[in-house]
C-alpha cells in the first residue's frame, strides 16, 4: 500500500465475510462494548491511518483504536526497529523486578526493554519531578496501582473524583468512574469516593462558570473540603484523579481557571494528584502531556493504551517502601510490549509528532468549523484529540455509520458526541481525506 496515494475504497461494509468474523467471534467472546463490524484483515496491506478488512475494503481509521495504535498500522517507525528483533519465547518475563538485557550497556543497549521504557518515562516526566514508574498490563491496572500508592503514602482512606470521569473497569477504578451508570451499576465499590462536577466550558471564570464548580464565589472542591462546612475531612483525603480532558465522558476540555484551582488548593493542603494520562497522554493533545497545557503539577500521572502497557509513574516518596507492597507478575515483563512502547515515544520526539498533532489538529477543526453544519453544535479538541458534538444522539449514531459506509472509521463518546483520534503522523491529505468523508456523512443524514 502507498500511504501517499491510498484512498478508501469499499464495496459494503460490513461485507458479508466480515459479518461472518463477527458472528463467529461472538458465540464464544462476552458481550462487551459493541462498536461495529470491522474485521481487520492482518495479512493484507496496512498503513498509516490506511488499512483493509476481509472483504477487501480499504478503510481510513480515524479511532487509532481508541488511541492505542498512535502511529496507526504497521508505520516503519515501529515496524524497521523490530524488524532488528528476532522474536524470542518467552515475549513475556515474571514481573518488575526480573530483567532482560542485551548487548550494549543498560543506558544504550542494542534492543530496549522494560527498563529503558521507565527510562523514557522518567525523562518525559522530568517537569513534574517524578522518577520512578511501576508497569502494569493496562490503563486501569495503572489506576489501581496510584490509588494504591496514594493511600499507602497519605495514610487518608478517601478520594475526590470528578462527574463525566472514566478511570477504568477494575473494580478500584470503576468507583471513580462517573461518566455511564451501566459501568458500575450493581457492582461493589471502594468506599469514600466523593465527586465534585468537572468543568463543563473551557473559556469560563470563576464569575461566568454555569457547569456547577464555581457558585457564589467558591468552588465545590473547596467546598467540600472546608473544615466547617464540608463532609470531606482533610486528614481523610488521600487524593484528587482528574483527566486532563475527560475521553469517555465527552471529550470535555477545562478552563484553565477549573484546573488552577484544583492545582491551588491540592498544593494548600498537600493533597496529592492523579493526573489520568491514558488518553490524553504521549503527544495526543499537541503536548507531550494533557497536563501540560494547565497549570498543575501531578504527583502521580498514570499512562497507557499508546505506550503498549500500563504505567505508573511517580515519585519514590509516593510509590510504597515495603517491598511487594505492589507488585504484577506480568505488566514489566512484556518485551515486546516495552520495546513498542519506547520506539513509540522516540518516534515522537525525534520526527517531531507533537508539533504535527497540534498542526493537523487545527486543520481539522478550521475544515469543520468552516462547514457549517448546523446539526453541529461544538467542534472541540487539542491536538489530534477531537469531537464533534451534535444536536441528537441519534444523529451523531447514523454519522457514524454513514461514514463507516464511506470508508472512515470513527468512535462515539459521552453521550452525542462523535470523536476522531487520527493517527500522531496524519498527513495534511489524510486530514482533508477525512474530513471529507465526514462531511459526506453529516449531510448525507441531514438530507
Amino acid at each position: 500500500m502507498n500511504r501517499e496515494t491510498a484512498e478508501p475504497r469499499v464495496r459494503e461494509m460490513p461485507g458479508e465475510r466480515a459479518r461472518k468474523w463477527a458472528a463467529h467471534h461472538r458465540k464464544t467472546a462476552a458481550r462487551s462494548t459493541y462498536v461495529y463490524d470491522f474485521v481487520w484483515d492482518i495479512t493484507n496491506e496496512a498503513e498509516g491511518p490506511f488499512c483493509t478488512d476481509v472483504d477487501g475494503n480499504v478503510l481510513l481509521d480515524f479511532t487509532s483504536h481508541v488511541a492505542a495504535a498512535p502511529l496507526g498500522y504497521n508505520n516503519p517507525l515501529i515496524m524497521d526497529r523490530f524488524s532488528e528483533f528476532d522474536l524470542v519465547d518467552p515475549t513475556k518475563i515474571a514481573g518488575q523486578d526480573f530483567y532482560v538485557g542485551s548487548p550494549g550497556t543498560p543506558e544504550n543497549p542494542e534492543l530496549p526493554g522494560p527498563t529503558q521504557l521507565m527510562d523514557r518515562l522518567c525523562e518525559i516526566t522530568d517537569e513534574y519531578g517524578l522518577d520512578r514508574v511501576f508497569l502494569s498490563n493496562s490503563g486501569s491496572e495503572a489506576v489501581e496501582n496510584a490509588i494504591k500508592s496514594c493511600y499507602d503514602a497519605s495514610g487518608g482512606t478517601r478520594g475526590i473524583t470528578f462527574e463525566g470521569g472514566f478511570h477504568g473497569r477494575t473494580l478500584g477504578a470503576l468507583g471513580l468512574n462517573r461518566s455511564k451508570s451501566i459501568q458500575r451499576k450493581g457492582y461493589p465499590e471502594i468506599a469514600g469516593i466523593t465527586d465534585v462536577p468537572y468543568c463543563d466550558d473551557r473559556n469560563c471564570t470563576p464569575e461566568t462558570c454555569g457547569c456547577g464548580f464555581f457558585r457564589d464565589g467558591e468552588s465545590a472542591l473547596a467546598s467540600k473540603l472546608d473544615p466547617e462546612r464540608g463532609h470531606v475531612p482533610l486528614a481523610d483525603l488521600a487524593y484528587v484523579i482528574l483527566e486532563p480532558i475527560q475521553g469517555e465522558g465527552g471529550y470535555r476540555i477545562p478552563s484553565e481557571a477549573f484546573m488552577r484551582e484544583v492545582s491551588e488548593i491540592c498544593e494548600e493542603h498537600e493533597i496529592l494528584l492523579i493526573a489520568d494520562e491514558i488518553q490524553t497522554g504521549l503527544g495526543r493533545t499537541g503536548t507531550m502531556w494533557g497536563s501540560d497545557h494547565y497549570p498543575i503539577e501531578p504527583d502521580v500521572i498514570t499512562c497507557a493504551k499508546g505506550l503498549r502497557v500500563g504505567a505508573t509513574i511517580s515519585r519514590s516518596d509516593v510509590f510504597p517502601t515495603e517491598e511487594a507492597r505492589i507488585s504484577s507478575t506480568w505488566g514489566a515483563g512484556d518485551i515486546l510490549a516495552s520495546m513498542q512502547g519506547v520506539f513509540t515515544i522516540d518516534a515522537i520526539r525525534e520526527e517531531n509528532l507533537i508539533e504535527n498533532a497540534r498542526k493537523r489538529g487545527e486543520q481539522a477543526k478550521e475544515l469543520l468549523r468552516d462547514a457549517g453544519f448546523e446539526s453541529v453544535v461544538d467542534m472541540r479538541g487539542r491536538g489530534l484529540m477531537l469531537a464533534v458534538e451534535f444536536d441528537t444522539k441519534a444523529r451523531r449514531e447514523v454519522v457514524i455509520t454513514a461514514a463507516l459506509e464511506r470508508g472512515l472509521l470513527t468512535l462515539a463518546c459521552g453521550y452525542k458526541t462523535l470523536r476522531l483520534l487520527p493517527p500522531l503522523d496524519v498527513t495534511e491529505r489524510e486530514i482533508d481525506l477525512g474530513i471529507s468523508l465526514l462531511s459526506e456523512a453529516i449531510d448525507a443524514v441531514a438530507e
